[in-house]
C-alpha cells in the first residue's frame, strides 16, 4: 500500500517515461519533503519492475538539479531504470540557524541523523534517504527493491559513499562525482559534523567514508568516483579522493574502487554531465548482474 500522505505535485513526459515531483509527510524529519522520480514506461504500466538509482545532491542543492540539469534521462529510459532525487535537507523546519549559513541547515543535511541541539528533532537525512523514502518508493512504485544502487555529487558523494558502506548488500553499486571522501579531516564536514553530531570525533567515523571503507564487512562493493583536477574545492582540499584511494587499498577490504582524475574539468554539472554516461553505464551492468 502507498503512504496516505504521498501528494502528485506534477509529471512531465520526457524519454519514454514520466519526471515526477511528490511531497509526503516525514517522521525522520518531522515535516513534509519532496523528491522526484523518473518512472521508464514499462514501470508505469506496471509489466515491469525495474532497478531503482538514488541520486543525493550537493551542499545548496534540492531534488531537481539531477533531473533538470544532470543528463542522467535518455540513459536511464535505454537502460530502464527508476531514479529517485531526494531534497538535501528539510524545508522551513523552523530550526534557529538554518537559513543563516549556506553550509549548514536548509540544503545542507549532509546525510547524516543529528544527535546535537537544535538539529536532531529534523536533520535526519541518513534514515530518510535509507530507510524512510525507500520504504515509500517500494510501496507506492513498480520497482525492484533487491537491485538499488545510488549516486551522487559533492555533498551528496560523501552521502552515497556512507549510505553504501554502512548497508553491506543494499546497494549493487555506488557512484560519486567528486565527494568529500574524508570529511572528518576538510573543513566541508567538520563544521557540520561538530554542529550535527557533536564534539566527539569518534562518533563521526560513522559517517566518513574514508574510516568506513576501513571496516567495510561484506560482499563485493564496485564503487567508480571521478574528480575534476580544475575543482577549486579539489585544490582547497576539500574533497581529498586520494584518502579514499589509500585507505581502500591498504585495508584490502572487499571494495573495488575506481577512481578516476579527470583533467580540466571543476566542480559544476557540466563535469557531471560529461561523465554521466559512463555512471548510467557502470550501474546498470551492476544492476543486471
Amino acid at each position: 500500500m502507498s503512504n496516505p500522505t504521498l501528494v502528485l505535485v506534477s509529471k512531465t513526459r520526457c524519454f519514454k517515461g514520466e519526471v515526477r515531483k511528490y511531497t509526503h509527510d516525514s517522521a525522520a524529519t518531522n515535516g513534509k519533503m519532496t523528491f522526484n522520480i523518473y518512472l521508464p514506461d514499462v514501470a508505469l504500466s506496471g509489466k515491469e519492475r525495474v532497478p531503482v538509482l538514488y541520486y543525493l545532491s550537493g551542499l545548496t542543492c534540492n531534488e531537481d538539479n539531477m533531473v533538470t540539469k544532470g543528463g542522467a534521462l535518455a540513459y536511464l529510459s535505454e537502460e530502464r531504470i527508476a531514479l529517485v532525487t531526494p531534497d538535501t535537507s528539510p524545508r522551513g523546519a523552523g530550526v534557529a540557524g538554518e537559513d543563516d549559513d549556506w553550509e549548514l541547515g536548509t540544503g545542507a543535511g549532509f546525510y547524516v541523523d543529528a544527535t546535537e541541539e537544535p538539529w536532531k528533532k529534523n536533520y535526519n537525512m541518513y534514515s530518510y534517504v535509507q530507510t524512510e523514502l525507500q520504504q515509500v518508493v517500494a510501496e507506492s512504485f513498480a520497482v525492484d527493491t533487491s537491485r538499488t544502487s545510488i549516486f551522487g555529487h559533492s555533498m551528496g558523494g560523501h552521502g552515497a559513499l556512507v549510505l553504501a558502506l554502512r548497508n553491506p548488500g543494499h546497494y549493487k553499486s555506488v557512484s560519486a562525482f567528486a565527494p568529500i571522501c574524508h570529511p572528518s579531516t576538510s573543513s566541508w564536514g567538520r563544521k557540520q559534523f561538530t554542529a550535527y553530531l557533536g564534539s566527539n570525533e569518534s562518533a563521526w567515523a560513522t559517517y566518513d567514508a574514508t574510516e568506513l571503507v576501513k571496516v567495510y564487512d561484506g560482499p563485493v562493493l564496485p564503487v567508480l568516483v571521478d574528480q575534476g583536477d580544475a575543482d577549486q574545492f579539489y585544490s582547497s582540499k576539500q574533497l581529498q579522493p586520494s584518502h579514499l584511494v589509500i585507505a581502500t587499498e591498504s585495508s584490502k577490504r572487499p571494495v573495488q574502487l575506481d577512481s578516476r582524475m579527470q583533467p580540466g574539468y571543476d566542480h559544476s554539472y557540466y563535469f557531471i554531465y560529461t561523465f554521466m554516461k559512463d555512471h548510467i553505464t557502470f550501474h546498470a551492468r551492476h544492476l543486471r548482474m
